[in-house]
Parts: C-alpha cells; structure tokens; sequence
C-alpha cells in the first residue's frame, strides 16, 4: 500500500467524484481509478459504492479515510523531521499563477535570512487550482487568494485587494471611471476548466454563472480579453499588457490574499512562514 496511492484515495474521498478528485491531483482519471480499485483488490473490499447518483463512501472506506489522512500526516512528519535532522529541511511553498507582488519579495528575503540552511521548493501553479497542490498533497503551505474550498485546511488572511473589470482598451466600458456588476450582465466571461473549485470559480465570475472561454492561466486571461472581448475579474494594480485597461468594479468584494497550510500540521518551518508572511504582507 504505497503512500501515493493513499493520497489518490483521501483527493476520491473528500471530492466523491473521480473526475474532480483526477483534476484536484493534476493527473488523468483512468490511471486514477486503476489505482483506486487495485487498492479495493488488495485489501479485499470496495472502498466506494458508485451508482448513477454518484461516488458514496463504504463503511470500509470511511474506516480507511480517517487512517490513511492520520497516515500521511505522519509520514510527512517524518519526512521533515528525518530532513532536518540530516541538515537538509525543505519546504515546498505553492503560489499561484501571476502572484508575485513587493510583499512576496519581502517575505522570501525575510524567510531566507531567517532560515539561510533551509531548501525553498516553489511550486507555481495555475488558476485551476487555488490550493496551489496544497489539497492534493503536494505543499507544505500555499501563498495564494482565497475563497475556495477551506475543509482541512488553516487559512490566514494577509491582505485584502480591491478588483476590477479587465476590458480591451476599445470597449465603450473602458471609458468609465467604475462599474457594477449589473453592467457586465450581458458579457461574456473568461471561465475556469471543469472541476475547479466552485467557490473559487463563483467569486471570480461575480457569484453568477457565466458563459465564455476556458482558461488557466494569467496570461490566458488577458489573451482571451484581447482576441475576443472577454470580461473577467482582476486585481486592481496588476499592470494589464497593451490593448487592456482595468476599471474598479464596485460591488465586487476585495480579493483576499491568503496563506495556507494544513490544519494542525506544526512543522515549525510552517509557522515561521506564517508569521513572516504575516509582517510582510502588513509592511
């Protein structure tokens, strides 16, 4: 029973859905479910009763959910503990896609002074996912922007940042000094990939359900905008390419951005982060 088999198993059991689970984990979903049911076949009881209405755990598999999330708790304890020991401590950070500002640069300078012997991984992901891996096992602790799905996790606000509409430089909305999202009804809206968090996905379409391209990443955003009129949400401050303005929206609520980590996790190396992340983000 491999740890990684594991963690596909917990990503099926939180989700109930193969397909956002395979999303959630960044992988295709026939070589999750091959996992899932060699798991069910060596030890020897199904672990998930699935049915037209959909993905139900078994009394098995809630059994095995509880013991396999205390398991890789532990195992990641003792990954750190046995690297810090041997004078190589990692931490692996997930950020997400576009979001260094001044206030990461401050955090990274601090967090290096501070611990000059520790290894930093980043992982950088894309807009699919706000958890930057953090859900799916792959971070120690996420620099990101909230909402999205918070179950298991510990979440710290940093700072709060109004957002505005990004528009072509063309479009008769451009030439307003703010809007609301009532003037936006009628447009198309850039949309995220199916299986996205849907918290994260309604807050950056206005809590309504749009119609519009997919994208994943900043730079498809704003391609998007430029190639076909789109509209979608930004940070107000980031600095649009040519041909794109931002206008303030609003009635929109501020883009909060957050710090992650898993619930209860102390990995000392965590909570400086916190802590640092904290005071550069306030600074």
């Amino acid at each position: 029973m491999e740890l990684r088999t594991l963690r596909y198993f917990v990503a099926v059991a939180e989700e109930l859905h193969f397909g956002r689970a395979a999303t959630r984990l960044h992988m295709s979903q026939p070589p999750l479910s091959r996992a899932i049911k060699q798991l069910e076949s060596e030890l020897g009881a199904a672990l998930f009763d699935r049915s037209s209405a959909g993905v139900t755990l078994t009394p098995v598999g809630a059994v095995l959910l509880d013991e396999a999330r205390a398991l890789l708790d532990r195992a990641e304890r003792l990954r750190v503990r046995v690297a810090a020991a041997a004078g190589a401590a990692t931490i692996t950070i997930g950020v997400l896609d576009g979001g260094t500002d001044l206030s990461a640069t401050r955090l990274a300078d601090a967090y290096r002074r501070r611990h000059p012997s520790v290894e930093v991984r980043i992982r950088e992901t894309d807009l699919a996912d706000p958890t930057c891996g953090l859900h799916a096992g792959l971070v120690d602790i996420a620099l990101t922007r909230g909402p999205f799905d918070e179950t298991g996790l510990s979440v710290r606000q940093l700072r709060a940042d109004p957002v505005g509409a990004l528009l072509r430089t063309d479009d008769p909305l451009a030439r307003r000094d703010s809007l609301k999202l009532a003037d936006l009804a009628d447009r198309r809206w850039f949309l995220f990939p199916e299986g996205t968090d849907p918290i994260w996905q309604a807050y950056w379409n206005g809590g309504k359900s749009r119609e519009g391209p997919v994208v994943r990443a900043v730079q498809e955003c704003r391609q998007a905008v430029l190639w076909n009129g789109t509209v979608g949400m930004t940070v107000l401050g980031h600095d649009p390419t040519d041909g794109l303005t931002v206008v303030p929206v609003t009635d929109m609520a501020p883009s909060k951005m957050v710090v992650a980590w898993n619930e209860g996790d102390t990995n000392p190396l965590i909570r400086s982060f916190v802590e640092l992340a904290t005071a550069s983000y306030r600074d």
